[in-house]
């Protein structure tokens, strides 16, 4: 069969999947999530050895370090996604629930409730760990899921997949509820998302380019964010010890993911106590520093920003640093340059908070606290199944209850319209 046809039968076994998925309790649903973890378990080796072998290709075909660290399973990732399953089985089942309900004058109940998407499509890079959580999140919510994983992590992605496979068919899951596409043939991605009729909905997760080229390429609805360029603001009023340690937890924790900061905006006042002292700070963690022309008289060593660093997302050890004359337009340059991914405030000023909050047009928007909390994990979801810029279907971190859709269920007693 040619490639076309071959993800036609992907699809349908997704969709009759899907259905059977829909049958299930809770309780069933759970237990299908706690097999999959403890094969996870009983899988270690096998997961080492496939990662092993993708660490050992991706240094081969010169990834850089960025990338390669999104790609390595550790020993503490492998303990995540096992704890990510069992978290997700641990949680509260959305399907079913009401969401609203009211009664009309002529006697009709109407029910508004919470019911499975169908089949979602995950199309991602570099983090194997993606399979097992987006798997997690889907079964949880009774949707069969097909998995496109990037060429680099081909292996580790076949060896968690049949992992969760076995796991999940020792417990009852039906055939077909999770799919791996087992090409890295490019082609497979654009027949992916053109299941009209077949596929419900497609989350990419990578970067821009990938993220551009399903939307591109898409028949169906997609949910996404293109990238993470995220902004920590440093007001005036700032508790500059905190603002120290969030400064470098936001840059330096993880600098290859999207919810890293990219852009540090400090208040003018700031410039000739604060400036000099967080970029040395800064460079003792090894950040290359880009600053506007007031950052760089003060410190004539760090490199000179263009216009291009502010819209950058760099996913490395580079900062870019503006200073600005208030929260005011601190607001008007993320908004500007930012991407409506995170962005934070640091401040006692309770007006400054409140301004900032309400205008800064991001789908999470913090107050004293580090952007790397943009997580479903850390979000108390479990897990997520992605993190989306956009303003529909679903909007930042998304966890179970953005993997549903709803229906109207309209009860009567014999009621016609007149």
């Amino acid at each position: 069969m040619s490639l076309h046809d071959d993800m036609l039968v992907v699809g349908q076994n997704a969709v009759e999947a899907s259905r059977k998925m829909a049958q299930l309790a809770s309780r069933k649903k759970n237990a299908i999530l706690m097999s999959m973890a403890e094969e996870l378990e009983l899988s270690r080796d096998k997961l080492a050895i496939a990662n092993k072998r993708d660490m050992d290709e991706g240094r081969n075909a010169g990834l850089n370090s960025s990338l390669l660290d999104r790609l390595e399973l550790t020993p503490s990732r492998i303990d995540s996604m096992i704890k990510g399953l069992q978290a997700v089985a641990s949680l509260g089942d959305p399907i079913g629930t009401q969401i609203s309900s009211w009664l009309r004058p002529n006697g009709l109940e109407i029910v508004k409730e919470r019911v499975p998407i169908g089949v979602i499509g995950i199309i991602y890079e570099s983090r194997p760990n993606v399979t097992a959580d987006t798997t997690a999140l889907c079964l949880k919510t009774a949707n069969a899921v097909i998995l496109r994983g990037g060429k680099e992590a081909f292996h580790s992605n076949m060896a968690i997949a049949e992992a969760l496979q076995i796991g999940g068919e020792k417990k009852g899951m039906p055939k077909n509820a999770v799919q791996l596409i087992d090409t890295i043939d490019r082609e497979a991605v654009k027949e992916l998302v053109q299941l009209t009729g077949l596929v419900d909905l497609v989350i990419p997760r990578g970067g821009e380019t990938l993220i551009k080229a399903v939307t591109e390429m898409a028949h169906v609805p997609v949910i996404k964010h293109y990238k993470g360029v995220c902004h920590t603001y440093i007001d005036k009023a700032a508790d500059l010890d905190k603002a120290k340690a969030i400064i470098v937890n936001a840059k330096c924790q993880r600098p290859g993911v999207c919810n890293a900061m990219e852009t540090l905006l400090i208040h003018k006042d700031l410039l000739d106590t604060f400036v000099p002292a967080i970029v040395d700070v800064l460079k003792a963690e090894k950040v290359e520093i880009r600053g506007d022309e007031m950052v760089k008289a003060k410190c004539p060593d760090v490199q000179s920003a263009t216009e291009e660093d502010w819209y950058a997302e760099y996913l490395d050890l580079i900062l870019s640093i503006k200073i600005v004359d208030g929260v005011q337009e601190a607001i008007d340059h993320i908004n500007k340059y930012g991407s409506k991914h995170s962005d934070a405030i640091i401040s006692a000023d309770a007006k400054a908070q409140e301004l900032f909050v309400r205008d800064v047009d991001s789908a999470t928007v913090y107050i004293n606290a580090s952007t790397r909390f943009t997580d479903g994990g850390e979000f108390g979801m479990g897990a997520e199944i992605g993190i989306s810029t956009d303003k529909l279907h679903a909007r930042g971190p998304m966890g179970l209850d953005e993997l549903t859709t709803y229906k109207y269920i309209i009860y009567g007693d014999g009621q016609i319209r007149i």
